[in-house]
């Protein structure tokens, strides 16, 4: 890109890079962008003003602490992808504190209006940082099938301490 500065064409490398990946994603991404923002705020909002035992049986059926996951279909889980995005691209431009916990609330949201099912888990680590060493980190995560909806890949890093499914 002769006659830009440096700057400007890794400027233009990226757009294009972001455009090309914007066209590949499905209809539902879209769909779904603008609610999964709206509802990360509300969940947040909901985690600071309303007490856990309050609203834990919205999150689903107590399951225990199982850490099984549910058996999906192909399309149900192509959904399930397409929704993990948009709740993560939503997050990345959330104003407020969108962790793992107002993503788990928003995915069991979407998923329960799409009948996928979903298992919500909870777990504990032990920090392994020689400052932290002692303090405890927890995390909460949604898995539809073989999918990683919100919270990545935790099963092998948190020990689960509660699960919530679909009922």
């Amino acid at each position: 890109m002769e006659g830009f500065s440096p700057v400007a064409t890794d400027m233009i490398k990226t757009l294009k890079r972001k455009f090309v990946t914007a066209k590949q994603m499905p209809p539902l991404f879209y769909l779904w962008l603008g609610p999964a923002w709206v509802l990360l705020g509300l969940s947040r909002l909901v985690i600071l003003t309303v007490t856990f035992k309050r609203f834990a049986h919205w999150l689903g059926m107590h399951d225990g602490l199982a850490p099984r996951t549910p058996v999906t279909t192909e399309e149900q889980a192509k959904r399930a992808r397409a929704i993990s995005s948009a709740i993560i691209v939503a997050a990345k431009f959330a104003p407020w504190k969108a962790n793992c916990f107002p993503q788990a609330i928003t995915a069991r949201l979407i998923l329960g209006v799409h009948n996928i099912p979903y298992a919500l888990f909870f777990g504990l680590m032990r920090s392994k940082q020689e400052e932290d060493l002692g303090e405890i980190k927890a995390h909460a995560w949604v898995v539809s099938g073989r999918v990683n909806v919100t919270g990545g890949r935790s099963f092998g890093q948190f020990t689960s301490v509660g699960c919530f499914v679909s009922k």
